[in-house]
């Protein structure tokens, strides 16, 4: 039997592995793994989705033109600088396709989405880790960390998993300190979250400069984690290479028409923010009163770190899959004593309180 050639760094990478769904023998399912909407998609989203089932055998617009145009109206950008993918996953893949490769290095936080190592590594480019501080993004440590082959720099923010995020003075203090060929990517999935007064999204910078990228998705707030929809908000010529490089029907017609309709649902995604706004907090401090240490997420998720040997992450995760709970363990993202917990519904946070509570002998 011949032996093909695999391309420089593709046999280390670690596949993807997405949060879990199902537990065995357990009668109701309550899954907090995967960040997904506590209230799923928008009934008009849904609705759009149904009505493109007559019409399948029609192939999607290429240039995603509606859906670049309800965007850019919903969110005050320019259509021409919008480029759509297969979940902001895609996008994320094509920029270090396009822009890194053999020699070069893709650098990102310590505790940054594992998407930006499995596709610098599948570029056949180099993924390197800068420190956080307090579990938070340090820009003197990205900065730092800086080389002659740093060709793209990934800031999740907020990060996932850990939901901290920096504010605009030190993203704008992070891209002043790059050189102009490094490309400054803003992973901004949790965005329309975010209601703190120093935050930005990054699109600002965006227009202002020519090495700096805004990725987002529809898998969070607009709950389309099914149709694997994202964007990308990027300067002229970013977005002519990406074209280039992408599929050209990479974005289904089904997914494009449910974008549409979710991203014009205000309301709807209004709800959602709202009802987060609310059980974010609400757990966050139950949690706490528990004696565990949670940070001061600003995402749909919490990052939850257990410091008792006997009390930790791994027993907690077991003790929550036989209530039929279900989180992220963190092991992979460098946080072994820590739990991803997405904010779900009301009795989805009631009961996963109370489960903890019962795991450390405490009161909820």
């Amino acid at each position: 039997m011949s032996t093909l050639d695999v391309q420089p760094g593709i046999k280390d990478i670690a596949p993807y592995v997405g949060g879990e769904s199902a537990v065995a023998g357990a009668d109701k399912i309550i899954k907090l793994s995967s960040n997904e909407s506590a209230l799923g998609p928008s009934p008009t989203a849904t609705g759009a989705y149904a009505d493109l089932s007559k019409a399948l055998h029609r192939y999607p617009d290429g240039d995603c033109r509606e859906l670049r145009e309800a965007i850019a109206e919903t969110f005050g950008l320019d259509a021409a600088g919008i480029v759509c993918g297969a979940g902001s996953d895609e996008i994320i893949s094509l920029i270090c396709q396009a822009y890194a490769g053999p020699g070069d290095e893709v650098l990102y936080s310590e505790h940054g989405f594992l998407m930006y190592p499995i596709s610098a590594k599948a570029a056949g480019a180099t993924p390197v880790t800068a420190p956080e501080t307090d579990l938070t993004t340090d820009v003197d440590a990205l900065l730092a960390a800086v080389t002659e082959r740093t060709r793209i720099l990934f800031i999740a923010n907020p990060n996932n998993p850990t939901g901290t995020y920096i504010p605009n003075s030190e993203l704008e203090r992070l891209r002043a300190g790059l050189r102009d060929d490094v490309l400054l990517v803003i992973d901004a999935a949790y965005a329309e979250y975010v209601g703190r007064d120093d935050y930005t999204d990054g699109a600002a910078m965006v227009e202002a400069h020519d090495n700096v990228v805004m990725t987002r998705t529809f898998s969070k707030i607009f709950g389309l984690g099914g149709m694997r929809l994202g964007w990308g908000y990027v300067p002229a010529q970013v977005a002519d290479v990406l074209h280039r490089v992408r599929g050209p029907f990479n974005v289904s017609a089904p997914a494009q028409a449910a974008g549409v309709a979710a991203v014009g649902d205000t309301a709807f995604t209004a709800r959602v923010r709202a009802h987060n706004d609310k059980w974010l907090p609400w757990t966050r401090d139950k949690l706490r009163d528990l004696g565990l240490s949670v940070t001061d997420s600003v995402g749909n998720f919490l990052l939850v770190c257990f410091g008792d040997a006997d009390h930790g992450a791994e027993a907690a995760d077991a003790f929550l899959k036989r209530d039929g709970i279900i989180v992220r363990r963190m092991g992979g993202y460098g946080l072994p004593d820590c739990l991803r917990i997405t904010v779900g519904a009301e009795d989805e946070m009631r009961a996963l309180v109370d489960s903890l509570a019962h795991f450390l002998g405490r009161n909820a």
